[in-house]
């Protein structure tokens, strides 16, 4: 099953940054997310605000990945996420799909 959102989307209608090439390594962990939120209720997958609950978790996963977020450092370069210590990437994403979904109707609400 092809994808709704395209890196054009993505780039040009949702102001994303990512480089094509981790806008499509996150893809299918943000689009199989999204339909998870949606799932009970269903999804309009074209409409507006499903894509860019997609590109909103889909930059979240690109930056924190799955797991438990926090920082690290290599030589003198150091990543510090002020998060809670106790947040994961999948927490993240979910919260930033869910504001895109908004009042939608599309996301189940016992994730809220």
């Amino acid at each position: 099953m092809a994808s709704s959102v395209t890196y054009e989307f993505y780039q040009d209608t949702y102001g994303g940054g990512l480089s094509e090439a981790a806008f499509a390594a996150s893809l299918p962990m943000a689009e199989a997310h999204v339909r998870w939120l949606c799932e009970l209720r269903g999804a309009d997958e074209a409409s507006g605000r499903y894509m860019r609950a997609v590109c909103a978790a889909l930059e979240a996963f690109a930056e924190y990945g799955a797991g438990e977020v926090g920082g690290y450092t290599i030589g003198e370069f150091s990543v510090k996420n002020y998060a809670s210590q106790q947040t994961t990437g999948e927490e993240l994403a979910t919260a930033a799909a869910l504001r895109e979904l908004g009042l939608s109707g599309m996301a189940f609400t016992g994730v809220c």
